[in-house]
């Protein structure tokens, strides 16, 4: 059964406050008394409770999570999930983590979401660095006004962040590559890109793709690369676009996204099985396990989004509720690969 302050005071024969002075270290109590209150303690095991001391002393404290809007399945909808359990997790202990959604391919709903952050007035802040250059903005303002802040899914290494949780960026690139092309007969390497923002200033998988490019250029230095945008917000398009892309490539043999959405181009390469193209990409989106199991695409690299988010929200949970920050700054996910035979 677990004992309170009130069972202490009881079994020790004096009043609670004698009781809360003697387990906070406070003055004004006897010998005798302090004697008698810890004799009741060492025999019962009591445990205060550290959290509720902590939250009664600080009250509750905000954490602002800037979260891209997520679509139906897609790698942010995973994200979200592993948010709302850490949130839920983080509010037993005082913190309410408000969560601030955007459109990640405007700037401008970027920087409304970071103003919308700071109006919270937040101990801490959670959010993957979207906009590189108006992330280094934010986060200036945020050191100024001595505001810890961790970073997911990516990160800006120069900045002062607290804590990363995310895939190594750049061997996760590296290794792609190599399932990619390791003991293959590659013509030609393709790379299917998301078109993003209008002023290109979005670009969450640089180094991912440094990581690949560098594989080639130490393997492959003499194979052909080639890229094609492709628009979401114009399925009609694409299409279209892997038609003129491959019409003006045929040599190309093996194919990569760097993103979660290889969903988008599946349907073009069910279609063009004469193509006999290796494909490797990223992210275990149910519409990409489906492709990997109908043999479209040879292998996945994925990387736990849910405990990324997870680990950010409670490391800055640990640093404002018990002033510990995490043991490690940069703590990285593993690099889980998925073929068609271990998918399940």
């Amino acid at each position: 059964m677990k004992i309170t302050v009130k069972d202490i005071a009881r079994l020790s024969g004096v009043s609670k406050g004698t009781v809360d002075r003697v387990l906070h270290n406070r003055e004004g109590v006897s010998r005798k008394s302090f004697e008698k209150v810890m004799k009741v303690v060492r025999e019962s095991g009591y445990e205060p409770n550290i959290y509720a001391s902590l939250l009664a002393k600080h009250g509750k404290r905000v954490l602002a999570l800037l979260l891209p809007r997520s679509g139906k399945a897609d790698y942010w909808t995973l994200v979200d999930a592993g948010a709302d359990k850490a949130a839920a997790a983080a509010s037993n202990f005082g913190v309410d983590v408000k969560k601030i959604v955007y459109d990640q391919y405007s700037l401008d709903a970027f920087r409304s979401a970071c103003k919308e952050a700071l109006d919270l007035n937040p101990a801490g802040v959670v959010l993957p660095p979207m906009f590189k250059e108006e992330t280094k903005v934010f986060a200036g303002r945020l050191d100024e006004l001595g505001i810890p802040y961790a970073f997911v899914d990516s990160r800006i290494e120069e900045l002062n962040y607290m804590a990363f949780y995310g895939m190594p960026a750049f061997s996760a690139g590296y290794l792609c590559a190599a399932l990619l092309t390791d003991n293959q007969n590659v013509s030609a390497v393709g790379a299917v890109r998301v078109r993003r923002d209008k002023e290109g200033l979005s670009d969450p998988t640089v180094t991912r793709r440094n990581g690949f490019i560098r594989y080639l250029d130490e393997h492959f230095p003499d194979k052909k690369k080639a890229a094609v945008f492709i628009d979401p917000s114009d399925p009609g398009s694409i299409e279209p676009a892997l038609d003129g892309f491959f019409e003006s490539n045929p040599d190309i043999s093996h194919l990569v996204m760097f993103n979660s959405r290889l969903y988008l181009i599946t349907d073009w390469l069910e279609k063009h099985p004469e193509r006999k193209l290796r494909v490797v990409g990223f992210d275990n989106l149910e519409a990409n396990v489906a492709a990997l199991k109908k043999g479209l695409v040879t292998a996945l690299i994925t990387q736990r989004p849910e405990q990324q988010i997870a680990g950010a929200i409670d490391a800055l949970v640990n640093l404002l509720v018990l002033g510990k920050g995490p043991q490690k700054r940069d703590n990285f996910m593993h690099m889980d690969i998925l073929t068609r035979y271990n998918a399940d």
